[in-house]
């Protein structure tokens, strides 16, 4: 099996490729610049306009469609009608099966890059190859990165009662590799980390993981993107879940080293 993985180069790209590899599928991965390493087949290609795509999908069996640009003013132009690019590329290859990862949430949290997202996911659903869709629940990462700019100017800002579901992105690559085996679901997976937290209770462990004395100033998001923030846009109850908790990730990012 030849797989097409694009968006190769963030943390659940690296963490796919790494899956593939040691699964012996032959893998391709696109990137905007020349690129070699991993063990892979880089090509060349921009979904923002195009170059490249039909020399990407040629020849592959499935795609593993990653790519996104959730900052920067390119989000429509990449997500959305890139991922249209995609599509139409892949079905004049012939390609087998295409698996777009989304986010819980998208259908539900009013947030713009949300929008392009969800807009993306009908756009492989129209699509002539055989789809489907995993939507995953946000990375440790991402929640790490999150709490520490917040923490920039001194306490740590946020709504205490925020839930969040931080998920693995190794875990969720398996879960990919496990899609594509599988074969086309022709409808939307969730898929979501081992523990559902409140805000605070996140920002508690984090500041022990860090040895930060930083206190938490709460601050109540407003309007229909707080409500559904505090009920839960963020989280799933699908089952399987994944098994690596959020302080398993502060146990490897910190090592119990404080930090201020």
């Amino acid at each position: 099996m030849r797989i097409l993985v694009t968006g190769a180069g963030g943390h659940l790209g690296r963490a796919v490729l790494a899956r593939l590899r040691d699964d012996g599928v032959t893998v391709r991965a696109t990137s905007r610049q020349p690129r070699t390493g991993s063990g892979v087949e880089w090509v060349v290609t921009d979904l923002a306009t195009g170059d490249g795509l039909d020399e990407a999908v040629s020849g592959v069996d499935a795609v593993l469609h990653l790519a996104s640009s959730p900052q920067g003013g390119q989000t429509y132009q990449v997500d959305v009608l890139g991922t249209r690019r995609l599509v139409v590329a892949a079905g004049s290859a012939n390609v087998g099966h295409i698996v777009y990862i989304s986010i819980v949430g998208v259908d539900r949290v009013p947030i713009p890059y949300f929008r392009h997202k969800l807009a993306a996911e009908q756009v492989v659903a129209a699509g002539p190859v055989p789809w489907s869709v995993l939507r995953a629940t946000q990375f440790p990462q991402f929640l790490d990165d999150l709490l520490a700019s917040s923490a920039r100017l001194g306490p740590v800002v946020g709504d205490r009662a925020v839930l969040a579901q931080p998920v693995d992105p190794g875990e969720v690559a398996a879960r990919l590799a496990a899609r594509l085996v599988a074969g086309p679901l022709g409808g939307i997976e969730e898929y979501g980390g081992p523990q559902v937290l409140r805000f605070d209770e996140a920002v508690r462990a984090w500041r022990k993981a860090r040895g930060s004395r930083r206190p938490l100033l709460p601050v109540r998001t407003p309007g229909r993107l707080g409500r559904e923030l505090r009920a839960g846009g963020l989280v799933t109850e699908a089952l399987p879940r994944g098994v690596r908790t959020w302080a398993d990730h502060l146990a490897d990012t910190y090592g119990g080293t404080p930090r201020r």
